[in-house]
């Protein structure tokens, strides 16, 4: 499972409403975020994240936190299970940031990883 602070949950949150003015998915809940790990990136692996108005594929994990639903596929979240998602808006870059404990190695700017 991946743990969202109330920060990053308010900005998503925000993100949501300001890309579809209903902000609802095809089921008419909220849309939802999902949460890949894709090859590529100066470590190996990227974080990537995006919205969807679809529903889940069966073999999804979807779970909902902090008023956010969630969903990741069975390949991601072997590398995502207890991940934190944050946000910040400080003077060093605003953005999400993710502290994975499963990561061995992370590049410079955050983005990428190797497990």
């Amino acid at each position: 499972m991946i743990e969202i602070t109330e920060k990053a949950a308010q900005e998503i949150q925000r993100l949501i409403h300001a890309e579809s003015p209903a902000g609802q998915a095809a089921d008419g809940q909220s849309a939802l975020l999902r949460v890949m790990v894709v090859g590529g990136g100066c470590s190996g692996m990227s974080y990537k994240l995006g919205f969807e108005n679809e529903a889940p594929k069966p073999t999804d994990k979807v779970f909902e936190q902090r008023g956010v639903r969630i969903v990741v596929d069975q390949k991601s979240i072997l590398f995502l299970n207890g991940t934190e998602l944050d946000f910040s808006d400080g003077l060093n870059g605003t953005g999400f940031t993710f502290n994975n404990p499963n990561a061995k190695r992370t590049c410079g700017c955050g983005t990428s990883f190797s497990a």
